[in-house]
């Protein structure tokens, strides 16, 4: 039974994989008319990133899952919230750090700036922001703070940095954001913060354990805007 679901997992993996290799193929041959360089190197690349994201996919259900739901439950033991909020800020920021698309936009921004904006800096930078934002989410749960009254002052704050920021880091800004939306980071932060949530007492899970990862996008853009601020300074 346990080999036929895994059959069954694998090939749902596939059957989300396939259809974008199939459409790539057909611009590729047919719109494009140009062959497809290497067709062994690629079949067995293919195979790879089946099997691969099949795996990890499985190992994120197995470990990161269970384990950021129990951490997030048992986070309630300690009494002071202010520990709390320093816990999950430390864990946003190593969570940041081993996030795979972070590392390539970085080291392509360093590439284009000829070096000027070091790829080191900016993942740190990026890092602060997500453990920055992954705190404001934990406080708002632990506090019973609706949304609005957190993200819109947060999104007048961007609105005053995009201001005074260089014209380049505002772009950057934008996606590094979207690169913190990794494989590493959603599943962690969004098992951390529904588990809190439904340990809490008056919080319903659903309002108030999911956003957290809107969150840390809001923060890495604030922070990436402030190292903007600074470099020009």
């Amino acid at each position: 039974m346990k080999e036929l679901k895994g059959l069954s997992d694998l090939l749902e993996t596939a059957r989300s994989i396939l259809p974008l290799v199939f459409t790539l193929i057909f611009f590729q041959l047919v719109i494009l008319k140009k062959p497809i360089e290497n067709v062994k190197e690629f079949s067995i690349g293919l195979l790879l990133s089946i099997f691969g994201l099949h795996l990890f996919l499985k190992g994120i259900s197995m470990s990161i899952f269970p384990l950021g739901d129990s951490v997030g439950e048992n986070l309630v033991v300690l009494e002071r919230k202010w520990l709390i909020i320093i816990i999950t800020f430390v864990i946003g920021v190593f969570s940041t750090l081993v996030e795979p698309a972070l590392k390539a936009l970085a080291l392509e921004v360093e590439e284009i700036s000829i070096g000027a904006i070091s790829n080191r800096i900016l993942v740190y930078a990026v890092a602060i922001g997500v453990g920055t934002g992954m705190s404001i989410g934990v406080y708002k749960t632990l506090n019973n703070i609706p949304y609005i009254k957190v993200v819109l002052p947060l999104i007048l704050l961007i609105t005053v940095l995009i201001y005074f920021s260089p014209e380049e880091f505002i772009s950057i800004a934008m996606d590094s954001a979207s690169a913190t939306t990794g494989p590493v980071n959603v599943p962690l932060i969004t098992a951390l913060s529904v588990g809190l949530a439904k340990i809490l007492e008056g919080v319903d899970p659903l309002l108030f354990g999911f956003g957290t990862v809107g969150l840390t996008s809001i923060g890495v853009v604030i922070s990436v805007l402030v190292l903007g601020i600074l470099t020009r300074i």
